[in-house]
């Protein structure tokens, strides 16, 4: 996943040494900024997530809206591409990212297609394997979260591992894509899928550690879309990852 790191001996702003000093210390070194900014992100994560699980809700227990999705995969593939067009925004141009409303219309539209996007995946599934993805990923995510917030552990120092194993997922999908268009093979799935959820494991906590701001690394305080954004695309593929393992099994 792409990130916008930045070191914390580093001002976001123009200006010389002094200005870049009193940026510093005015942004990040300030807890009261520090503790506004984390709960602005989780805040925007909450309300990401509750839409999510609500639209996931319909899909898996409303029988009519369950069958429609199951039978115009159309719906799967628009909820994509606008996925993948409002991220590749988001993501890339600072512009639209930092700028309000546009940034929270783009961010509301890009929760929405990944939910949608999330549903149709988990319509696939029995209700039992997607209650119990429910709550291992939940668990998950609390887990990554406290222990990012306790250990001394550096992951934002890590980010050229992290680039690897946004390699290794994406070469392990295509790979996998290639063999089972051909002929499914079970171990391969599971393999691609336990693969994918660790890594995204990682980056959740990858991710966790540059909102915190308390690490080598650190994301801009005017950067709450871009983290909440990360954190909460980290937790649905989690999600859809898992959901491949326990609905197989």
């Amino acid at each position: 996943m792409s990130t916008v790191p930045i070191n914390l001996g580093d001002s976001y702003g123009s200006g010389g040494s002094g200005e870049e000093d009193g940026l510093r210390a005015g942004t990040w070194d300030d807890k009261s900024v520090r503790h506004t900014f984390i709960r602005k992100v989780y805040t925007i994560i909450s309300v990401q997530l509750l839409v999510t699980v609500g639209i996931i809700a319909v899909f898996t227990f409303v029988s009519p809206v369950r069958a429609f999705v199951q039978r115009n995969v159309a719906v799967y593939y628009s909820s994509y591409a606008v996925f993948l067009v409002t991220y590749l925004v988001l993501a890339c141009c600072q512009g639209p990212r930092r700028r309000f409303p546009w940034n929270l219309i783009l961010l509301s539209i890009f929760t929405l297609a990944m939910a949608f996007m999330t549903g149709t995946i988990a319509s696939m599934y029995s209700t039992r394997a997607v209650l119990i993805t429910m709550v291992i990923t939940a668990i998950v995510a609390i887990i990554v979260t406290v222990f990012c917030f306790q250990t001394k552990v550096d992951f934002t120092s890590c980010t050229g591992l992290f680039c690897v194993l946004g390699i290794v997922v994406m070469v392990t999908g295509i790979i996998t894509a290639i063999v089972l268009s051909f002929k499914y093979v079970a171990w391969l799935h599971m393999l691609y899928a336990a693969i994918g959820a660790i890594v995204f494991t990682l980056f959740l906590a990858y991710n966790t550690q540059l909102v915190l701001g308390n690490r080598k690394n650190a994301i801009s305080p005017e950067e709450y879309v871009y983290g909440a954004m990360e954190i909460y695309m980290n937790i649905v593929q989690i999600f859809i990852f898992l959901l491949q393992i326990v609905g197989r099994s």
